[in-house]
């Protein structure tokens, strides 16, 4: 059982693995401020907190409006 390898920083390709979530979908992320980036030289980064910010954002929506 291998286990992913967790990060501090993942390329778009891993992000897009990590979030299961299509190139351009991560880039629409990315434009409208849901998920974080970092640039280093000329390379775009996501932080491992950024991908976490996102699934609790996604988790948050998802209960909004739901009684309890």
């Amino acid at each position: 059982m291998n286990e992913p390898q967790r990060k501090a920083l993942y390329r778009i390709p891993e992000a897009m693995r990590q979030l299961s979530l299509s190139r351009s979908v991560i880039y629409e992320l990315i434009r409208g401020g849901r998920l974080r980036t970092v640039k280093e030289g000329r390379t775009r980064l996501v932080p491992e907190s950024a991908i976490t910010e996102y699934v609790s954002l996604l988790e948050r929506e998802s209960t909004k409006g739901v009684a309890a």
